[in-house]
């Protein structure tokens, strides 16, 4: 628990919260059926840091299979930004990784985020290669990766 917050399982009776801090962190959000779905498949990872109130903070959802994993979403809440809760979040992913001998994890930013990047970069992730015209606006994406 960091700072009055507690990271565990996403349930359904988190998806409005999730969904909110979806809808404010990203241009295309994901609608509330694709996160649904995602806790209802197998082979996922699916956190929410919550503070005190139950209040979703944070979230990452993560798939995984054979021996890599890919992070899906990670976002967190502007009020609750720059407290530790995206570190925490994909610490608990490189901790489940290792645990299930998962060697790769990877993900997409947009190219024109460069705080996220160098957000993954502290976190030991490297730029992979850049797809073009990857999200709904055209921007391309920057995959980054880590070996575990």
């Amino acid at each position: 628990m960091i700072d009055g917050i507690e990271i565990r399982s996403a349930t359904t009776g988190d998806l409005d919260d999730i969904r909110r801090v979806e809808a404010a962190a990203f241009i295309s959000p994901w609608r509330r059926e694709f996160f649904e779905a995602e806790l209802q498949l197998p082979g996922r990872v699916t956190l929410v840091a919550v503070d005190g109130t139950g209040e979703v903070a944070g979230y990452v959802f993560a798939m995984f299979i054979f021996d890599e994993m890919h992070i899906n979403k990670i976002a967190v809440a502007a009020s609750f930004r720059r407290r530790g809760i995206a570190r925490s979040l994909m610490q608990r992913c490189l901790e489940f990784a290792r645990g299930h001998d998962i060697h790769l994890i990877s993900l997409e930013v947009r190219k024109s985020n460069d705080g996220a990047q160098a957000f993954y970069r502290r976190l030991e992730f490297t730029e992979t290669f850049i797809r073009p015209r990857y999200y709904p606006d055209g921007e391309a994406a920057v995959v980054m990766s880590l070996v575990v």
